[in-house]
């Protein structure tokens, strides 16, 4: 067999080993021909038609790179397995390299494989023709009070029949400007000198050493000088080069539709004044019950009834309190409907069961699951479940999952490829080739939360956690509302989260979603997480930075996973160092990566990682930010509440409330929780003090000595392990002085 997609698989950053290499060629530029086979095939030809002539390209075997999405670092999990590309069955790539092509040439070709026995195969006729940069974007519309657009900079790149693909033009930056947000980025708070894209993308791990993201937006704060900020208004793919080139300059390009509109409105004033018009459009933050600032507890390894009330047990035993309990390994990993060893019939149609349809077994995995749900209210702790917008396909389906993607299939439910001949089948690493539901299509939005609904209505589950989001690869997807993939796959990890808020909602319950991928909109989608890291130090500085890029762009309820969840475990050290800093973001919880039940147990319980670092007092640590995160419930609840009304997020860099200090840049992991806090955490090993700055505007009270220090002044903070440096504003500290006395 022989392959050749001219656009590949629709991967953001990777090529594959079928298509053209740029999948749009310019005119001039040299590029490649792909085509992939099995490893039976001996010979390939490319049959290259152009200007009359045609030419036969013998086609070269070429080794393999590094898979898409391979981390590095540590493999050994299931998740590095699927991402490192194996099961690829060993198939070959095969590459020719024409000559470039002129502007306004084009050229027919097809490849010919040539079996072991001699056999050929032939692939059917593609046409390729290159694109072209023209001067002026006649669409193109930078709106607003504090437009920068620099005169004779917009461009538009033409395909040889003249249709608009993208659109480019440049904005003026100005000596001492910070420009922060662009959605959660691991890479850097201040992104002036970098070149980064907005596309919704799975980054395995090291995402800091990247500027990939789950949660992207076309949108920024421009800090200093005037004040100013602008909205990209696209849901298409786009790309900053944000004084990397030209320093006072931001380059802009965006993907555009036929008539080749793209509009960019600027705003100015503060970053609360430029955040709230972004809102305006973008949709604002939800307030969420205060059981969301509790300690949330997760591990993929429980997965079982009687092993998640062992480790509630142990948290009551060890007198740490937890509000929130995620349940991953709940569910069949068939239908993600059904509880694992539940008995039921099924249904043929892929209709939705009710609880009494189900039977647990006494010696099942979950044999009474709404007994448990109810004892851990009575405990006062909520329950979230674990979610994927996917229906697996492989292994090949039986029993309901089988009715359930026939009933997917048959009502068009799914989101289809190839102009909307077929279903599309995940092309992504992470379950691959599974279906997904098209949420723009109000049936198929339904049917797929009917099969959830027993859940929240008779289980009584109190959240989901809504996981990937970021499987939708490729222009070529189609939509139930008419969109395309370009348009819409950025947007589907929005849709997601927030139609499962509706049916909690519908349940009379707070649209508490828990999601790792979004993108503009998100903002009112429930709370998210940094997504998949390992326990290492870099893991821990790059998910500061994501947690205030993110609060930048309007994401209020954030968090990670407490000091990472992949690899070995992190030491005494960072577990601690990981406890301090996450006492004071706004979701603060711990997770764990499977690890096929292997002992010793990589679980991140403060109780696991004292017995495996030989360190008791871990326990002790963790128990007293805990503790002091109970405390801290209702500031976080009140200062939430003040926060969206005055466009200010939880969790928020300095420039928001210091925007004409300009010391502040040189401290960019500092940043305020609320009105009152301004917090400096310890990212480096072995440091027992760090320098931190406070900001000029008021005096600030050491919150564990209670010494007054004076705004505007850097000073060198002791900060043995245990102690994360918070300062509190000087006019709140006597309300806020009993919440931290139990420390000092």
């Amino acid at each position: 067999m022989i392959r050749h997609r001219p656009h590949g698989s629709g991967h953001a950053y990777e090529p594959t080993d079928d298509q053209i290499v740029p999948a749009t060629p310019l005119a001039g530029e040299a590029f490649d021909v792909r085509a992939s086979t099995g490893p039976d095939i001996t010979a390939v030809v490319c049959e290259w038609a152009t200007g009359g002539t045609v030419t036969f390209l013998t086609a070269a075997v070429e080794a393999d790179e590094a898979p898409a999405g391979d981390s590095g670092g540590d493999n050994d999990s299931h998740l590095a397995a699927a991402a490192s590309g194996v099961g690829r069955g060993g198939r070959r790539r095969w590459v020719v390299r024409p000559q470039p092509l002129a502007e306004g040439a084009s050229a027919r070709y097809r490849f010919t494989a040539t079996h072991a026995d001699g056999r050929t195969r032939s692939t059917r006729w593609y046409t390729v023709a290159p694109a072209t940069w023209h001067d002026g974007a006649d669409a193109l519309t930078v709106s607003g009070p504090a437009t920068r657009l620099v005169p004779g900079t917009a461009r538009t790149l033409r395909a040889a029949d003249g249709t608009p693909l993208r659109v480019r033009f440049a904005l003026r930056l100005a000596e001492g400007e910070h420009v922060v947000g662009f959605g959660e980025r691991y890479n850097a708070v201040d992104q002036r000198g970098v070149a980064l894209d907005s596309q919704v993308f799975e980054q395995y791990k090291g995402q800091g050493f990247t500027t990939r993201t789950y949660l992207p937006m076309p949108f920024a704060l421009v800090i200093g000088g005037d004040g100013w900020g602008f909205h990209v208004r696209t849901s298409r793919r786009t790309w900053y080069d944000i004084g990397a080139t030209d320093t006072d300059l931001m380059w802009i390009e965006a993907e555009v539709g036929a008539d080749g509109a793209l509009d960019t409105h600027c705003y100015r004033g503060t970053p609360a004044d430029v955040l709230g018009a972004f809102l305006d459009e973008a949709g604002r933050p939800e307030e969420l019950p205060e059981w969301v600032f509790g300690l949330w507890a997760s591990g993929n390894e429980w997965n079982t009834q009687a092993r998640v009330m062992a480790e509630m047990d142990r948290h009551r035993d060890t007198d740490i309190p937890v509000r929130a309990l995620v349940i991953e390994a709940w569910s069949d990993e068939a239908t993600f409907t059904a509880f694992r060893d539940a008995q039921y019939e099924v249904n043929e149609d892929g209709s939705a069961h009710r609880l009494a349809d189900f039977t647990f077994p006494a010696d099942g995995a979950w044999p009474d699951p709404k007994a448990m749900v109810d004892e851990l209210h009575a405990r006062g702790i909520k329950v979230l479940l674990w979610q994927i917008p996917l229906m697996k396909m492989r292994p090949n389906p039986s029993g309901q999952a089988a009715a359930d993607a026939k009933a997917m299939i048959d009502n068009g439910y799914g989101v289809q490829e190839e102009g909307g001949k077929r279903p599309y089948r995940n092309r992504g690493w992470w379950f691959p080739l599974s279906l997904m539901p098209d949420l723009t299509k109000p049936e198929a939005r339904e049917w797929w939360l009917s099969k959830r609904r027993y859940l929240v209505d008779e289980v009584g589950i109190d959240g989901f956690k809504t996981d990937g989001g970021e499987h939708a690869w490729g222009a070529d997807l189609r939509y139930a509302d008419g969109t395309s993939g370009d348009v819409t796959n950025n947007l589907f990890p929005v849709e997601y989260p927030r139609a499962y808020g509706e049916l909690l909602r519908e349940s009379g319950k707070a649209p508490v979603t828990f999601s790792r991928a979004g993108f503009t909109g998100s903002q009112n989608a429930g709370a998210f997480w940094a997504g998949d890291e390992d326990s290492t130090w870099d893991a821990y500085r790059h998910s500061v930075n994501a947690g205030i890029t993110a609060s930048a762009c309007g994401i209020v309820y954030w968090g990670w996973d407490l000091a990472g969840f992949s690899g070995d475990v992190p030491d005494a050290e960072l577990y601690v160092r990981a406890t301090e800093f996450s006492t004071f973001v706004p979701v603060m919880q711990y997770h764990s990566e499977y690890n096929h039940h292997r002992l010793p147990l990589r679980d991140r319980t403060p109780w696991n990682i004292a017995d495996r670092s030989g360190d008791p007092a871990v326990l002790d640590s963790f128990r007293r930010y805990a503790k002091l995160r109970e405390r801290l419930i209702p500031y976080l609840a009140e200062e939430t509440k003040a926060g969206l009304a005055e466009n200010k997020p939880l969790m928020r860099g300095l420039f928001f409330d210091h925007t004409d200090d300009p010391k502040i840049w040189d401290h960019q992991d500092h940043f305020r929780l609320g009105s009152a806090l301004l917090v400096a955490p310890v990212t480096e090993p072995g440091a027992t003090r760090r320098t931190v700055y406070l900001p000029v505007g008021t005096d600030w009270v050491d919150a564990w000595t209670g010494e007054t220090v004076a705004g505007g002044q850097e000073i060198l903070r002791e900060a043995p392990l245990g102690t994360i440096p918070v300062f509190v504003t000087a006019e709140r500290w006597p309300t806020l002085k009993p919440l931290f006395s139990e420390l000092i």
